[in-house]
């Protein structure tokens, strides 16, 4: 590079980006169990057509949820890495008053509860459970409607249950009894007996496409891959793994949740990584206090997870990955947008070291960063992400622009193999810093 070039990119970089404030400084120590990453490649290869989701990482990479962090603004110098909360704090403390004074109200200010929300919501009976519903459209802003409109959408999720779970036989069964009930009364009236015919479609050895056995059997293939990921869900944690009747009834109502999506929306079915988004979802609304809210989390649960992948549902269908709006499209957008903020950065990562960012941003974008923190920490996250008034996408494409300006320095100074390796098993993290640093870019790409 020339004296010119040099010049150049270095007037890209933004004055603001040279604060402290925004590098994260390499861990003292292996304070967290780090996920395995995947070798990686050992040269550059062409764009990915779309890789595998990996498998959720061993038990010991992960924790049981501790208690959120404090959601304190960062300080010059902060260096962004993760701290222990001795307790919830006092901005903490007045944002749960302001949420419970909103969700109080006769009609819910929703521009007010996704500001304070926007800022995480603190651990308090029930509160996130409550926001979250709001926050997706589940529930109307107007508390007079609530008792009507829960009751209408668990009503007709136990139709749904009762019509898409429903195994072939039981059908087969039932259209025997009209049949046999048709003919009685017939043969009442004509003094002849007629035999009870079983349809082609009816019929279990039936190839038609309206065949309710061949339906069956194409289901099978994709139950049974819900069934394996869904054993995988988050192994370290006893709500969905362990070998007690709690544990177990809650993987029960994720493979429910999956599997009547996937016969709803045959358009996109199951995709491998749903599990991991439908369960943040039930593992609030099943931790809410009010015992009727608990017992339907599971129905909650589907109706917020169809709406929530609303705006995420062309990432997981495979026709679009290079449509406008499918998978490379949105990691273009999240290469353009770090290109826009910090040049060199971009440079660096993609034309000096050619880390494709395919290699690190497809899980953390079709995940919704559900693999990169922990649990409390993607709770938090989505906190943000849901109280964006025009849906979780772009605020997750700054939020993924934000990590990689956290550790722009070790980037900066990495090459292919390191950088991978950084990106594809992010570090330990301050998450209220992460969120603070999102916004900044949010502010500033308005102005």
């Amino acid at each position: 590079m020339d004296a010119h070039q040099a010049a150049t990119t270095k007037k890209k970089v933004p004055d603001w980006l040279n604060s402290s404030i925004w590098i994260s400084a390499p861990p003292p120590a292996d304070d967290r169990p780090h996920r395995p990453a995947p070798d990686p490649p050992a040269a550059p290869a062409e764009p990915l057509t779309r890789p595998p989701l990996p498998l959720p990482p061993p038990s010991a990479a992960r924790r049981e949820p501790p208690p959120e962090p404090e959601a304190e603004e960062p300080r010059d110098g902060d260096d962004g890495e993760s701290r222990e909360s001795g307790g919830p704090s006092a901005e903490e403390i007045s944002r749960q008053s302001q949420l419970l004074a909103e969700l109080s109200r006769k009609v819910v200010d929703m521009r007010e509860l996704r500001k304070i929300a926007s800022q995480g919501v603190p651990d308090g009976p029930g509160i996130r459970s409550a926001v979250w519903k709001l926050l997706l459209g589940y529930l109307p802003a107007d508390r007079g409607l609530w008792s009507s409109e829960l009751a209408k959408k668990r009503s007709q999720f136990k139709n749904f249950k009762g019509e898409l779970l429903m195994n072939p036989s039981e059908i087969t069964r039932r259209l025997e009894e009209c049949t046999t009930c048709d003919n009685e009364l017939r043969s009442e009236t004509s003094g002849m007996l007629s035999r009870s015919d079983i349809t082609h479609g009816e019929h279990p050895l039936s190839l038609g496409n309206s065949s309710v056995w061949n339906k069956f059997f194409q289901d099978t293939e994709i139950i049974e891959q819900i069934d394996r990921d869904v054993k995988r869900t988050h192994p370290d944690m006893h709500f969905f793994c362990g070998d007690s009747s709690f544990a177990e009834s809650n993987q029960e109502a994720l493979k429910t949740i999956l599997i009547i999506y996937a016969k709803l929306n045959p358009g996109v079915r199951y995709v491998q990584g749903m599990n991991e988004i439908v369960a943040p979802l039930y593992y609030v609304f099943r931790n809410d206090p009010d015992e009727e809210n608990a017992a339907s989390a599971e129905a909650d649960a589907f109706f917020c997870f169809v709406e929530l992948l609303s705006g995420f549902r062309d990432n997981f269908c495979q026709q679009l990955d290079n449509s406008v709006v499918g998978i490379r499209s949105t990691i273009s957008r999240l290469s353009q947008l770090l290109k826009d903020y910090d040049e060199e950065l971009w440079r660096h990562l993609e034309i000096t070291t050619k880390v494709n960012p395919q290699f690190y941003a497809f899980r953390w974008i079709t995940l919704l960063l559900t693999q990169e923190f922990n649990f409390a920490d993607s709770l938090q996250i989505w906190d943000t992400l849901l109280s964006d008034p025009d849906g979780p996408q772009e605020t997750l494409l700054r939020i993924c622009c934000a990590m990689l300006i956290l550790v722009r320095r070790r980037l900066l100074a990495g090459d292919f193999t390191s950088n991978l390796r950084l990106l594809q098993n992010y570090p330990p993290t301050n998450i209220s810093h992460l969120l603070y640093v999102a916004n900044k870019l949010r502010v500033r790409g308005s102005n």
